[in-house]
């Protein structure tokens, strides 16, 4: 008579879930830190893996560029997509590994050597077709700042690398890590996973806004600090409110504008951080100048103003983006499609 072994489903559940705690755990102590990109991918234990993996050859591993010189290129590479979670995370990497806080002003104070990388970080982000051997010639040609070509393809991994993963950051919808509860000598008070073996495991530890950030003024965005998230879904909630009982001075309102309406007030309380969070507040004056039609247009110019004090000082020629379309009449090379 033939034995039949079955494994329950609940024990492979389980061993999966150890499996994927164990690999963020692995994640945390290597960077020293939890953040909500790991939490994320923890739900995909193998794509964690592979991520994990690349993350620590970029930024811990031997190679050419010096450490704080890695994480102010991933700085450069997020700001040019305006991902002011990545900003914010690597600028404080960027101190850790003995930076300059007065880079973290914006790319001016920058090292030349490092602003030459601004152009192609610049097509790379928007409009890699566009990127020749000319762009690469001028980068390692001899002289002053110039490139080894071993620093020239760190670089340009670096950049690659952190432009896919801010689009990541914004497809998934991460936001900066909450604040974690403080223990007696100003530490992290570790929370106790009852179900693993490991003991004391650290959650989610924030992305504390360190003193010399602080110093650089309304110019760095710092995460959100206590309950300001809280805060935050009370003044939309409060806004949504005005909006819905506010009389319309047009006639014909449909349904879809008021729902556009909804939106553009969601998409904005996204992008102003609330008071008491470190960052600049958006001016209301240039809300309420808008008028209660507030026009796509007018409402994005002031989101784009929120942007701007802690991520935009790392980018030059912000207009620049891509565009899927040739004017009638211009010589603009054409855009490939893979179907």
């Amino acid at each position: 008579q033939r034995l039949q072994c079955s494994v329950s489903p609940q024990i492979l559940r389980e061993g999966a879930e150890r499996g994927r705690r164990q690999l963020c755990l692995e994640a945390w102590v290597a960077a020293g830190r939890g953040d909500n990109v790991a939490a994320v991918m923890g739900l995909h234990p193998q794509y964690l893996s592979s991520f994990w993996k690349t993350q620590r050859l970029l930024l811990c591993m031997d190679g050419p560029l010096p450490y704080h010189k890695r994480h102010y290129i991933a700085i450069m590479a997020a700001a040019r997509h305006q991902c002011s979670y990545l900003v914010g995370l690597h600028g404080a990497e960027f101190l850790r590994a003995g930076g300059n806080p007065a880079w973290l002003q914006g790319l001016p104070r920058a090292p030349p050597k490092l602003r030459r990388l601004n152009e192609l970080n610049k097509l790379l982000a928007h409009r890699p077709w566009l990127v020749t051997k000319e762009h690469i010639e001028a980068l390692l040609k001899t002289g002053e700042n110039s490139w080894s070509l071993a620093e020239l393809v760190q670089a340009l991994v670096l950049l690659a690398h952190y432009h896919a993963l801010a689009s990541f950051v914004f497809g998934c919808g991460i936001n900066p890590e909450a604040e974690q509860d403080e223990g007696p000598h100003g530490d992290r008070s570790p929370a106790r996973d009852e179900g693993t073996g490991v003991g004391e495991l650290p959650v989610r530890r924030a992305a504390r806004c360190p003193p010399a950030l602080r110093d650089l003024g309304p110019r760095w965005p710092c995460p959100p600090q206590g309950n300001d998230a809280a805060r935050e879904v009370e003044a939309l909630m409060e806004r949504m409110k005005l909006l819905r009982e506010s009389p319309l001075e047009e006639e014909g309102v449909t349904q879809e504008e008021m729902a556009t309406r909804f939106e553009m007030e969601k998409t904005e309380s996204l992008l102003v951080a609330p008071s008491g969070a470190g960052t600049r507040e958006a001016p209301r004056e240039g809300t309420q100048g808008c008028g209660r039609r507030r026009s796509r247009r007018c409402r994005t110019d002031v989101a784009d103003q929120a942007l701007q004090p802690g991520v935009l000082c790392f980018v030059e020629d912000p207009a620049f983006g891509y565009k899927d379309f040739t004017r009638r009449g211009e010589q603009a090379p054409p855009t490939f499609r893979a179907q």
